[in-house]
């Protein structure tokens, strides 16, 4: 059986980084992914989502947006973006090859698909870190007569309107989602259990984006500090939008609790004018409601669940477990202990500066890691 130099795992925007990268490097590998296209994840994805970091930070390595993309690239429009990706750096990814099991044995990588077995020196685990829908459990939840489903299963709100929805959850894609049941004629609630941080997507003409990348250069405490006001000016007053607020500032309830802010798109405005009503946490369901901790009780036709994913990478790497933090993401993008020699993560990290400004940096980092352990290959 032959034995591959690398093994890129995933096709989304991580596994096409560290895929150019390699290519533009002259160092071989193979792409395998589970669907029938290159970012599967962001074709299942609503129809209104675009992305939230400007196009500037946003590109894949050695291959801009074209100049006539908006700022904020919208999905249909990205996913052409990782299509012709492919094509300029002629990438052929295996597809209908999910991954089931990785193991080490005698030095070597063993991949285990669906269909076949691969062996390799390195393997870049690119899955990212919404692999698997998070599903949280509700007493009474079974009783619900209504509909409950899971935002990777939202499209638009063109079904729902005139129903009374309940959104689950306040992140990005949470806080996106009951905007667009608003605007698609939905009754629109959301009920928020954590303290978050809201911040605008532009802030005085410039993307929110660049204010952390700048604040990223200083230190903890100076960058505490500027954020927290930052936040403060970019949203204004929160008085009566029954949002609970984190007291951290944006850059340190990431640092602390993993959590990234929301970047606003419009949800905020809504609320403040009482079109969407935030609610608490959620205390049980009946058959036609739900009753919140607070003592409402309240009926719905659909509670959509933006409780985020799991990576669950430990469901098919063979003891990673040491190698996760808290939250079950990598640590870091590699370990050199002989037991995880050869193996990569790409695409875990959430920071503040975007994930994919970070995906780009980061797969150059591994691109070079992997030049310096195999000197014979020509840089």
């Amino acid at each position: 059986m032959t034995i591959h130099k690398n093994i890129i795992i995933g096709a989304g925007p991580s596994g096409l980084s560290i895929a150019g990268r390699l290519s533009k490097l002259g160092i071989p590998f193979i792409l395998l992914e589970k669907s029938e296209n290159v970012g599967n994840e962001w074709r299942n994805h609503y129809d209104r989502l675009r992305l939230h970091t400007d196009k500037i930070h946003s590109a894949l390595p050695h291959l801009p947006f074209p100049a006539d993309y908006p700022t904020f690239v919208p999905k249909d429009q990205y996913i052409q973006y990782l299509e012709s990706y492919i094509e300029h750096f002629k990438i052929q990814p295996i597809y209908k090859q999910e991954v089931l099991d990785i193991a080490k044995k005698d030095g070597i990588w063993h991949i285990k698909t669906i269909t076949d077995e691969f062996l390799a020196e390195n393997v870049i685990v690119s899955t990212g870190y919404n692999r698997v829908p998070k599903i949280p459990h509700f007493i009474n939840n079974a009783l619900f007569e209504g509909e409950i489903i899971h935002s990777n299963q939202y499209k638009n709100g063109k079904c729902y309107a005139g129903k009374n929805v309940l959104v689950v959850g306040y992140g990005n894609s949470g806080a996106e989602i009951a905007l667009d049941l608003y605007e698609s004629g939905a009754k629109t609630f959301v009920s928020i259990r954590n303290p978050v941080n809201i911040v605008n997507r532009e802030f005085l003409g410039r993307s929110t984006q660049g204010m952390a990348i700048f604040l990223s250069k200083f230190g903890n405490s100076f960058y505490d500090f500027i954020s927290k006001i930052f936040k403060r000016l970019s949203t204004g007053s929160m008085k009566d939008t029954g949002i609970p607020i984190s007291p951290l500032a944006p850059s340190e309830q990431l640092r602390k609790q993993g959590k990234v802010p929301v970047i606003d798109v419009g949800t905020l405005q809504q609320i403040k004018e009482k079109n969407i009503v935030v609610l608490p946490d959620i205390q049980e369901f009946t058959h036609d409601s739900v009753v919140f901790k607070d003592g409402q009780h309240l009926k719905f036709d659909v509670v959509l669940l933006a409780t985020g994913y799991h990576a669950h990478l430990e469901k098919i790497i063979k003891n990673i477990t040491p190698l996760l933090n808290e939250r079950a993401y990598p640590k870091e993008m590699w370990n050199d202990t002989e037991t995880y020699k050869g193996l990569y993560f790409l695409g875990f990290n959430l920071p503040l500066t975007g994930i994919l400004r970070d995906i780009s940096i980061s797969s150059a980092k591994i691109a070079q890691k992997i030049v310096d352990v195999e000197p014979k290959i020509k840089k």
